[in-house]
């Protein structure tokens, strides 16, 4: 595997780094050896962020963790991105997919997940769209007290969906067909 390790507002030290590659490491077990693995450590006042994102056959695995402690948010990091990758073996084993990066053993070991950890949609609702402006979108959102909206974007004639930010801001999402 292949890590790319950064730092924003954080010297990323030998010992940081070792820890990153001996962690995540693990994991190595489940990947072909030419998989990178972008890691990205961050400080905010008192908060230790690391994003991690590993790019599968037109997916992606991620996880962004929090603490006080940049090594404790390392092993959270790690423990996330196992439990993704249960779920994503039982999805591809379900749909006979091609694993893309993941090892033949990756596939073949009893490492399966249980009931509970197994993805089930609940709900489905229908609803008629209409051509709108972002900025009306987000203030039809507030008017219903969601957090997200999803419309038909007047300027592009798209589905977008607008979402409010921890921060209180809004985010579009605008589609981008490859």
């Amino acid at each position: 595997m292949k890590f790319i390790i950064s730092g924003k507002n954080i010297d990323v030290t030998p010992g940081l780094r070792e820890t990153v590659e001996h962690k995540l490491g693990k994991l190595e077990k489940y990947f072909t050896s030419d998989t990178e693995i972008i890691v990205t450590l961050s400080v905010e006042k008192e908060r230790q962020k690391i994003e991690v994102t590993i790019p599968v056959k037109g997916n992606i695995i991620r996880s962004e963790q929090v603490s006080n402690d940049m090594y404790v948010s390392i092993d959270l990091v790690e423990e996330v991105i196992e439990r993704q990758l249960r779920k994503y073996k039982n999805k591809l084993v379900a749909r006979h997919q091609e694993g893309g990066n993941f090892r033949q053993e990756f596939f073949e070991s009893e490492y399966t997940t249980e009931d509970d950890d197994e993805v089930r949609i609940v709900r489905t609702k229908r609803f008629g769209i209409k051509p709108m402006y972002p900025e009306d979108a987000c203030i039809q959102m507030d008017l219903l007290g969601h957090d997200f909206f999803v419309f038909c974007n007047a300027e592009t004639d798209e589905v977008n969906v607008v979402y409010r930010r921890k921060n209180g801001t809004f985010g579009l999402i605008e589609p981008e067909f490859q």
